[in-house]
């Protein structure tokens, strides 16, 4: 179970380091633009390097949506950063799962998605995982609250799609962490990748608000107990200041 951090993408191995991590995912361009990534000059580097590496793809991405002036640039933009993470040896592309809005069935947003993979299934196919990530808001969400997950997988789960689970998501989005492993696994089959995040705010606030561990709302414990029981790996998308402490709270936890 390899153990790291979101980190700044200007210099990630140099991140690493410093936190002592096995794990580093970082943005390819500005989280919240619809810029195309660029190729890196550090590729070969981060090829090679022992850590493990993960994409996030932007925050602007929503593939579910019924607004075509979203969800149309959204799909090209995922296949875009696929394509790149791939290109640096990345393990997996993370995206939050999306939403409709209000007023709107998600069973909208859940053929948006089949309508996806249909397009990227068009165009070569993804090159690398694409990792749904659990969110902790919005009007209609499709991977927030889990009976929502279970209807959107049974349309995509037959493309391989991954699943990553955000502690302080679910925590804010008002799913119990308390046997959450179990309960992601009978949805999905599979759990790829676990963000472990302590949450500033209290159950089922809907706010994406993360903590260091052990200075939020969460008790740490129980953020181990999800890593133990999914055996996955796991990235602290915390306060940059405190991610190495957050790093070794986890590795003790589970005896490393």
């Amino acid at each position: 179970m390899r153990i790291g951090a979101h980190v700044d993408s200007a210099d990630p191995l140099a991140a690493a380091a410093v936190r002592n991590a096995e794990v580093v995912q970082f943005f390819l361009t500005n989280p919240q633009g619809y810029a195309a990534p660029q190729p890196r000059a550090d590729a070969d580097a981060l090829i090679a390097a022992e850590v493990d590496i993960y994409i996030h793809s932007p925050y602007l991405v929503n593939v579910a949506t019924p607004n075509n002036r979203i969800r149309i640039p959204s799909r090209k933009l995922l296949l875009q950063h696929a394509r790149a993470a791939k290109e640096i040896g990345a393990k997996g592309l993370i995206v939050h799962g999306g939403h409709v809005g209000k007023g709107t069935d998600i069973a909208v947003g859940v053929d948006n998605w089949r309508k996806t993979f249909a397009y990227v299934a068009d165009n070569g196919g993804f090159p690398l995982p694409i990792l749904i990530e659990n969110t902790a808001g919005g009007d209609n969400a499709l991977a927030r609250r889990f009976d929502a997950l279970a209807r959107l997988w049974e349309v995509i789960g037959e493309y391989g799609v991954g699943f990553c689970l955000d502690t302080c998501h679910a925590h804010a989005g008002g799913e119990d962490l308390l046997g959450i492993v179990d309960r992601v696994k009978a949805i999905t089959g599979r759990l790829d990748l676990i963000h472990a995040n302590d949450s500033r705010d209290t159950f089922d606030s809907g706010a994406d608000r993360h903590a260091n561990l052990g200075h939020g709302q969460i008790d740490q414990d129980l953020i181990v107990a999800v890593l133990r029981a999914a055996g996955a790996p796991a990235v602290v998308e915390t306060p940059a200041e405190g991610q190495a402490a957050d790093i070794a709270l986890l590795r003790a936890g589970l005896g490393r």
